[in-house]
């Protein structure tokens, strides 16, 4: 072994220098921490974020979630996560997540807190007074149409193919032109 003056010099004093700060260069015994998703039930996911859809194991315990982590079985993206997918306990997890509806009403500068049956019996008035004051029967040439271009929708990537499929249905049924989905932006 080539040991330069220098480099004896370096190797001599590090060793001082551990000798004398009292780090002791004995095996140190090491214990296992216990899994943190033991006894944690384990289901399935895609990632709420984008249009990619990947895969995630969500683990949960007493209604609690616990860990996720990426879905190596998954097609899409084989286990890996991006860093917001990878982040996405931190969503379910959060102390300052709104948890109840929330409100503003035309023209207030407060939220205020509502009901879901409040806000969902809201929503659906508001699509029917829309539709019915913007439904189409037949367009100018006279020909049946049956739709309303006052209303537009966005779907998410968070939906599975069924559920994307019944989202349509339902759509279409409203009579809406506009459809578009979070993956084909």
């Amino acid at each position: 072994m080539d040991v330069t003056r220098r480099d004896f010099i370096k190797i001599s004093t590090a060793s001082v220098a551990a000798m004398g700060l009292g780090i002791s260069l004995d095996p140190v015994k090491t214990y296992a921490q216990p899994l943190k998703i033991k006894e944690a039930k384990m289901s399935t996911t895609i990632c709420p974020y984008c249009a990619v859809g990947c895969g995630i194991i969500v683990h949960a315990r007493k209604g609690k979630v616990v860990n996720t982590e990426g879905d190596p079985d998954h097609p899409i993206n084989q286990g890996a996560l991006c860093s917001k997918g990878a982040a996405l306990y931190q969503l379910a997890n959060n102390k300052q997540r709104i948890t109840k509806p929330m409100y503003r009403a035309p023209g207030s500068t407060k939220w205020e807190v509502k009901s879901w049956d409040w806000v969902l019996d809201e929503i659906a008035k508001r699509i029917k007074k829309t539709r019915d004051t913007n439904f189409e029967e037949k367009n100018a040439k006279g020909q049946v149409v049956n739709r309303t271009t006052a209303i537009a929708s966005v779907g998410s990537a968070a939906l599975d193919n069924e559920e994307c499929w019944l989202y349509q249905k339902f759509l279409r049924g409203l009579g809406l032109v506009y459809i578009e989905h979070q993956a084909r932006i």
